[in-house]
């Protein structure tokens, strides 16, 4: 087991440097079995942070995303958080100015992340497969800059879809409703 762990720190290790060294504007570190955001890249990072426009941290086992890296990563355009154990975001997200899109299905959400809905440059809303029954509607209508919300298995309620067609300028992607059982 220890071998495994040390192979998964010289993984994302080789994933920052490669970053770092080459000044690219991505940081992928999807599949590393990380618990928490390891609090050594701030510092490896630090001098090419407001150059990262897409993380990816997507299958992974994040429980919590921190305010440090919200507004470490503050110039981030595209966050990939998919497959991972968050049910909540920091109120710090609302700084995130240029996050066009952000990927959170696969997650644990039981309500929608009302930070997004702040966040005015936001295109793309990915909440496929989590546990979300209600959705503020009305913040959401008031969205401009949103072209796609993706709430397909959700346990969203019957009122979300009868609400929703004629508020919201976007596309909405629901499941398709399960039929009614005949008695």
């Amino acid at each position: 087991m220890q071998k495994r762990m040390g192979e998964a720190v010289a993984r994302v290790a080789r994933k920052v440097n490669d970053t770092v060294e080459n000044k690219t504007d991505s940081l992928d570190l999807a599949n590393c079995k990380l618990m928490t955001f390891p609090v050594g890249i701030y510092k490896a990072m630090r001098s090419v942070t407001e150059g990262i426009h897409h993380i990816s941290l997507a299958n992974n086992e994040l429980k919590s995303l921190t305010s440090r890296f919200v507004t470490t990563f503050n110039q981030l355009r595209e966050l990939n958080l998919a497959g991972n154990y968050l049910h909540r975001l920091p109120e710090e997200v609302t700084s995130l100015l240029h996050l066009r899109a952000i990927n959170l299905s696969r997650n644990r959400f039981r309500r929608f992340p009302e930070p997004l809905a702040a966040v005015t440059a936001l295109e793309t809303i990915d909440l496929e497969e989590n546990e979300i029954t209600e959705v503020p509607v009305e913040k959401l209508a008031t969205m401009a800059s949103l072209r796609s919300l993706n709430l397909r298995a959700n346990p969203v309620g019957p009122e979300v879809r009868l609400l929703v067609r004629p508020l919201v300028p976007f596309d909405l992607l629901l499941s398709p409703e399960e039929p009614v059982p005949e008695a």
